[in-house]
């Protein structure tokens, strides 16, 4: 009798045709010895959140640094290193034009003015400065303001020094 009418029991019909990657499965299972797997009983994927979507839906990196910078608690360092680059912007092109920040730490802010007026200027406005710097970077960032003028050479070092000499009135005769 021919088979062109009659299917035989063990075939599966359409419907339940194993898909390729259950199929592939099967035989990965068959070749670790382990039992064969009953295809009604696959283990499904989980689903993803949707908070956080598929691993390979595509993320702006600026979102992935953003979570990586709060969870390290690195973001409130990274804003206080605003105060070196964004220094112009947060105390005028005059100010920023005569000063420069040399450091920062504990809530300390160095400056060096070129001249000595403008350090004198700087120590005036320290108050103004510390309330915008505060403003721009989180309240609590700075604290005080220290200014420096510039400063005279050293007669103490360099190539022309001598031991235990009395400085530039040794140098002059």
């Amino acid at each position: 009798m021919g088979r062109s009418c009659m299917t035989e029991p063990d075939d599966p019909t359409p419907d339940e045709q194993p898909d390729s990657l259950g199929l592939a499965r099967d035989i990965a299972d068959s070749y670790r010895g382990g039992p064969p797997a009953d295809p009604r009983k696959r283990r499904r994927r989980a689903r993803p959140s949707p908070r956080r979507g598929q691993r390979d839906d595509p993320v702006p990196l600026a979102d992935v640094m953003g979570d990586m910078l709060k969870e390290r608690g690195w973001d409130e360092r990274l804003s206080t290193q605003r105060i070196y680059t964004d220094w112009a912007g947060i105390v005028g092109p005059e100010v920023a034009e005569h000063s420069e920040v040399v450091g920062y730490a504990d809530g300390i802010v160095e400056i060096k003015a070129d001249s000595t007026a403008w350090a004198r200027e700087l120590q005036f406005l320290a108050a103004t400065l510390v309330r915008k710097l505060n403003e721009e970077l989180g309240h609590g960032s700075v604290l005080r303001i220290d200014v420096r003028g510039p400063q005279a050479p050293s007669w103490t070092k360099g190539k022309r020094t001598l031991r235990n000499a009395r400085g530039p009135r040794d140098t002059y005769g």
